[in-house]
């Protein structure tokens, strides 16, 4: 009889950005905000979008638009508009490091394991907020939704950095991210860390209707959690 072998050590980090690492002090919404606002969304339609936007919080810009938006311009229009606020935001100094992010990515590589930066956001939006906060020197890769590669809460991420990694085992990966999505991606990809954590947009109540191994303060928590799986603490 097939007897599955111990988890094997974790390999790999995919870290979710905004709400993870990065403080955006209402940026996100905001952009959503003027991005319903520059498209013309009926006043009528602002609470339930704004509700909507919330909730699918760590999904693809493009796919939450889509659910609030029937052509597929106006989408197009509206995740221009997202990035150019978050950009005026990066700009303004409104774009910041959740306490303890730098060292928790610096530890994890400096014990061996990738670290891969995964977003919501497009390529271009990920990079900005990468290069304003000096991460390039403390990651490995980044990974958004682009083509064939769906967000949250698909495992598509997760997968294509596993793939990229070149782990041997889908076990090798923990997943980190402050929403439910990010929760539910890591579950489908198989991780063997799911940790959600509470400084971002979802609550405890929140995470704890998905999928999870750990609900962590912030992520100055998840090198401990990681490591001791990896078995190198």
């Amino acid at each position: 009889m097939f007897t599955r072998p111990p988890a094997p050590p974790i390999r790999l980090a995919c870290v979710d950005m905004a709400g993870t690492v990065m403080s955006d002090d209402g940026v996100v919404m905001d952009a959503f905000r003027y991005a319903l606002e520059a498209v013309g969304l009926p006043e009528a339609n602002f609470d339930d979008a704004m509700e909507y936007a919330r909730e699918t919080m760590g999904l693809s810009k493009a796919v939450v638009f889509k659910g609030v938006l029937a052509d597929d311009e106006l989408v197009r229009q509206a995740v221009a508009a997202f990035d150019s606020s978050i950009e005026q935001s990066i700009k303004q100094g409104r774009v910041e490091e959740i306490p303890g992010a730098r060292a928790a990515m610096q530890g994890l590589r400096e014990a061996g394991v990738k670290v891969c930066l995964t977003t919501g956001f497009t390529h271009e939006v990920q990079w900005a907020v990468i290069e304003h906060l000096g991460w390039a020197d403390v990651t490995d890769f980044f990974m958004a939704p682009a083509g064939a590669i769906r967000g949250r809460p698909y495992p598509d991420m997760v997968l294509s950095a596993a793939l990229r990694a070149t782990v041997d085992d889908v076990r090798e990966v923990a997943v980190v991210g402050d929403t439910a999505n990010d929760l539910w991606s890591g579950y489908r990809a198989g991780a063997s860390v799911i940790a959600g954590v509470l400084t971002g947009s979802h609550d405890r109540a929140d995470l704890e209707k998905a999928p999870h191994t750990h609900i962590l303060g912030s992520i100055a928590d998840f090198p401990a959690v990681v490591l001791d799986v990896a078995g190198t603490t």
